[in-house]
């Protein structure tokens, strides 16, 4: 009977990992309470458009000056609201708001829709300040309207983007199938349960999977990790409710980060959870859903009651050790989860999901392992074995962050060379660093077979290794190729219109600077060249 029900969950949720998508309001029918409640939540207000500022309480008009000394402005006008950046006498670059997003909790940030991309907007409105500012790292570099949303950074804020294969940045028209995050983001593909509601194992309920399993979901956004790593063919939009996350994405944290870099994290959510002792003492049981339903939020007014109820289903009140008269309020969540700053997205603040009994309670030991890394999402009951390949990858990653990442990833390139060395990761790899040893004949051959990861750094390196090697045309072919796969990135256009002028091919040149200028108009040395060739 064990083995009969096994078997009709798996089929259940394989047939929902390759079903259709009906849409949130297919829902509606059945779920009308459901729905109504779940669009009040901050998931349910993830994106919406950006005429949706015509109803929210946020200046209308701002000025914000960049480092360079650009003017930014934000407004609204008959067409309605936009964003501008301007040097008097030089350049102005305005563009319509297209998309809002997020919730308002900490603020707002905004995406504009040119030449088949989406692009953050250079101003974002951050709540608890209550002013319009530069949007995050913005106020390190001056991004004015060309920072590409790839599919990874909206693909967690929107119901289901629609990316154009192959093309980083591109979207199809209109770029979502669904705008703000919906149903099937936690339940999956659901047209057969739409179509015929019985039986109900053609959709996924979180509710009725393990507590890894179910959490799994809530970990594809809310859990960063110091790298993730998909697995080969693997896409970020490949995962489904009810697999375990792995199957796409391997997540993992450097095993020996220091302590300031788990007290400044963003998205470490679940991570933070299981180091707690409420986890630990709960010997697993604890997970997201044990404090969240994903289907209401309540009220700011009514927050501190309806999650100190969560703490009381396993504490008491005399579980406090302060006593009642020692007590503002009873809060258990301002206590012991207290909202901190976040260093990297400025006026704002995220909530503490390590449960500390108190502030200076110390980080439980972190247990290390021959690989240098933790596996942030395991597989419950399953080997969980990491491909060598995929943990050369997190080195990989890792090694950009901490240095001494960078001999466990030589070491481990140096088995693979043997081990697997079609893989064209590890071609790659290798290329890269015969390349950077100065062995530029050595390395051509492998950077050739590893252009079918289509990766920016394997089509940079290839350029390179092709114009030192006096093979111009073929170094401007790899460019052209590259620009087709990333055709918002300001440095490969640089390297692309300086080839193309190497080769003399001054009409093409021209036209790239062209869109290069389009695409960064505050770039005034691109700006200045153009004009001189076009004189």
């Amino acid at each position: 009977m064990v083995k009969l029900v096994f078997i009709l969950l798996f089929l259940a949720v394989a047939a929902n990992a390759t079903g259709h998508y009906a849409g949130s309001r297919a829902c509606f029918g059945c779920h009308a309470e459901i729905y109504r409640s779940y669009l009040r939540t901050d998931m349910g207000r993830s994106m919406l458009p950006a005429s949706d500022l015509d109803r929210l309480n946020v200046p209308s008009t701002a000025t914000v000056t960049t480092a360079d000394g650009h003017v930014v402005r934000v407004g609204h006008d008959t067409n309605g609201w936009f964003q501008s950046e301007e040097q008097s006498g030089v350049f102005l670059d305005k563009h319509p708001l297209a998309y809002l997003v997020g919730t308002g909790t900490n603020g707002f940030t905004f995406l504009i829709q040119r030449q088949g991309g989406l692009f953050q907007a250079p101003l974002s409105y951050y709540s608890k300040a209550g002013k319009w500012d530069l949007s995050p790292g913005y106020e390190r570099e001056d991004l004015g309207f060309s920072r590409p949303a790839t599919v990874e950074c909206v693909a967690c804020h929107s119901g289901r983007a629609l990316p154009v294969g192959g093309e980083s940045g591109v979207y199809s028209n209109p770029p979502f199938a669904e705008l703000t995050i919906g149903c099937e983001n936690c339940h999956g593909p659901s047209e057969q349960h739409a179509q015929n509601p019985h039986p109900t194992g053609k959709t996924i309920n979180p509710a009725k999977l393990s507590p890894r399993l179910a959490e799994n979901i809530c970990m594809n956004c809310h859990q960063g990790g110091d790298a993730r790593v998909l697995q080969p063919g693997k896409t970020n939009q490949d995962f489904r409710p009810g697999q375990w996350l792995i199957e796409t994405v391997a997540i993992f944290r450097a095993s020996q980060a220091p302590v300031d870099q788990q007290k400044t994290d963003l998205l470490e959510h679940n991570a933070a959870m299981k180091l707690s002792r409420c986890f630990r003492a709960s010997g697993g049981r604890l997970s997201c859903l044990t404090c969240h339903d994903p289907h209401v939020q309540p009220p700011t007014q009514e927050k501190v009651a309806y999650f100190r109820g969560k703490c009381l289903t396993c504490h008491t009140d005399s579980s406090c050790r302060l006593s009642k008269d020692r007590r503002a309020v009873d809060d258990c969540v301002g206590c012991h989860m207290p909202k901190r700053n976040v260093p990297v997205i400025s006026h704002s603040a995220l909530t503490n999901h390590r449960i500390p009994a108190r502030a200076e309670e110390p980080f439980p030991p972190t247990p290390q392992n021959e690989t240098g890394v933790t596996l942030l999402n395991p597989a419950e009951g399953k080997s969980n074995s990491i491909s060598d390949v995929i943990l050369l990858r997190a080195y990989a990653e890792l090694a950009g962050q901490r240095p001494d990442y960078a001999k466990p990833y030589l070491d481990l390139l140096d088995r693979l060379v043997n081990a697997q060395p079609r893989d064209p990761f590890v071609q790659a790899a290798l290329g890269h660093q015969l390349l950077a040893q100065g062995k530029i004949e050595e390395a051509l051959p492998h950077l050739s077979q590893a252009v079918s990861l289509n990766e920016l750094a394997v089509y940079e390196d290839l350029a390179k290794a092709l114009t030192n090697l006096g093979k111009d045309d073929d170094a401007v072919a790899c460019l052209q190729r590259a620009a087709r796969a990333f055709p918002f990135d300001g440095v490969l256009l640089k390297s692309l219109i300086l080839q193309d002028i190497k080769t003399k091919q001054y009409s093409e040149a021209r036209q790239e600077m062209q869109r290069y200028v389009d695409l960064f108009p505050q770039d005034s040395f691109m700006r200045g060249l153009l004009n001189r060739v076009s004189q």
